[in-house]
């Protein structure tokens, strides 16, 4: 737990004097603020955290950072980063109070960095790619709980301030944490590392999300990249590498951590043959690794999954866990995340993959859907951020969409693309219904969708398709 006199001597030349004050929590929504927390105020595009900083102190703040007066009737002490040889001591006043700095953002990434600093035998994992992250971090830490205190970055705090927000969840007793690290462009995951000190990288694949803000499938991959280059060398630093994705693979000569590979290529340190879907009962294949074999069964949906089993698996060895440890963890119910199957009306299954939406993530979503036995239906929405690649990616969607659905409903603007590739490719008029919104979505599912019917709802979070998840199941 962070104390007032560390927040005050990270950020300021100021050393409190009299009782020291501990902080119950960081927040940066003010409706989180509960006694003793410590409220953050961002100026965003949409709201200016400014605005709330009488809210978070009347649910109970203690004290928050701001970048500029918030009230005549509020103490205010001014910070600066530069300390200097002799602290000031300085008598704090009543709380609450705020403490004006040149950017909360700086601010909130210095504590987050000194925090972490004070625990150098913690081991961090940094999880990155364009794909399958959070699956990653989930299912690494309930591998890791197996035999270590582990934290884990909650949510999608896997930003330039979700990150250091994690950081700040640093407890003496943790042994591992196990953090997301996303991108935009260049330079943010080196930023996001410099804060973590991870010690361990594990990299998914490099797939086209975010081309349209770095252009190319090469850019992508030079930024995801950045992880593998700040880690320690070998044996300490540990690059986990997919043997399956060339651009990933590339990242072992840009590194000097030692690499562990993970795929379904044989020439993998760990590997996965035999891999059966069983449609929303999981996914069973066999591990190898050097003379061990195990065949297991985890409760994952997707033969896309697999990777994933793998990637928690190869964390869980690189920390000097046994196979029962592991394979426990594997198994754990609390395993299967962003894919959930929820009832649907008459009898009917949704499948909620509403998070987000790539075209890597929608094929293997797809190829779930084909799994499945009884009526398939796929709901399909736009797929964001792809830049140059937008609309051949969708062109992809709607093709195997073809191949995979009985019945399409196409969603938004871009999904307009996937229904009309689909058309293109030989499905029937009849069965692709190309809407505007994710409300016209759920009028045409209430008509068509019949007992037994198995309904893929996919997108990316902007297009809302999560309304009719919650408009239709039953849940």
């Amino acid at each position: 737990m962070q104390s007032l006199g560390f927040i005050l001597e990270t950020l300021s030349e100021y050393t409190p004097t009299g009782e020291e004050l501990d902080i119950s929590s960081v927040v940066i929504d003010s409706r989180e603020s509960e006694a003793k927390s410590l409220f953050i105020a961002f100026s965003g595009e949409h709201h200016d955290g400014h605005e709330f900083v009488s809210d978070a102190f009347n649910r109970g703040a203690t004290v928050a950072l701001v970048e500029r007066p918030v009230g005549d009737e509020l103490s205010i002490i001014d910070a600066r980063f530069s300390v200097p040889d002799k602290p000031v001591a300085y008598k704090l006043p009543d709380t609450p109070f705020c403490i004006r700095v040149e950017s909360s953002l700086d601010a909130l990434q210095r504590l987050g960095q000194v925090w972490r600093s004070r625990f150098p035998d913690l081991r961090v994992i940094g999880i990155t790619g364009s794909v399958g992250k959070t699956t990653t971090k989930e299912l690494a830490h309930a591998v890791l709980s197996q035999s270590y205190r582990t934290l884990k970055s909650e949510g999608n705090y896997n930003n330039e301030i979700g990150l250091p927000l994690s950081l700040l969840q640093i407890r003496p007793w943790h042994e591992y944490a196990v953090l997301e690290m996303g991108m935009y462009t260049q330079g943010e995951i080196s930023l996001l590392a410099e804060l973590a000190c991870p010690q361990i990288g594990v990299v998914t694949i490099v797939g086209s999300v975010h081309m349209e803000w770095l252009g190319t499938i090469e850019a992508i991959a030079n930024a995801k990249r950045e992880l593998v280059e700040v880690l320690p060398p070998g044996p300490e630093g540990v690059a986990i590498l997919n043997i399956d994705d060339p651009l990933v693979m590339n990242m072992a000569g840009h590194t000097k951590a030692r690499v562990f590979t993970y795929g379904l290529d044989p020439k993998a340190d760990l590997w996965a043959d035999d891999i059966d879907s069983m449609g929303l009962k999981g996914i069973s294949f066999t591990l190898h690794s050097g003379q061990d074999r195990l065949s297991i069964h985890v409760p994952l949906l997707g033969r896309h999954s697999v990777h994933t089993s793998l990637r928690a698996a190869a964390v869980g060895l690189v920390a000097g866990m046994s196979w029962d440890e592991i394979v426990a963890g594997l198994r754990g119910l609390k395993s299967q995340l962003r894919l959930v199957a929820v009832p649907g009306p008459r009898g009917s299954v949704i499948l909620d993959d509403t998070y987000n939406s790539s075209p890597e993530s929608a094929i293997a979503a797809l190829n779930l859907l084909a799994d499945l036995p009884g009526r398939r239906i796929a709901v399909m929405g736009d797929m964001l951020e792809l830049g140059p690649v937008e609309e051949s990616s969708h062109r992809l969607v709607g093709r195997r969409s073809r191949g995979v659905a009985d019945l399409l409903v196409a969603v938004g603007a871009r999904g307009r693309l996937i229904g009309e590739e689909a058309i293109s490719a030989g499905m029937p008029n009849r069965n692709v219904y190309i809407v505007e919104d994710s409300e016209e979505a759920i009028q045409v599912l209430e008509e068509v969708i019949l007992s037994g019917d198995m309904v893929l709802v996919k997108g990316s979070h902007g297009a809302r398709l999560d309304k009719v998840v919650a408009a239709l199941g039953e849940g």
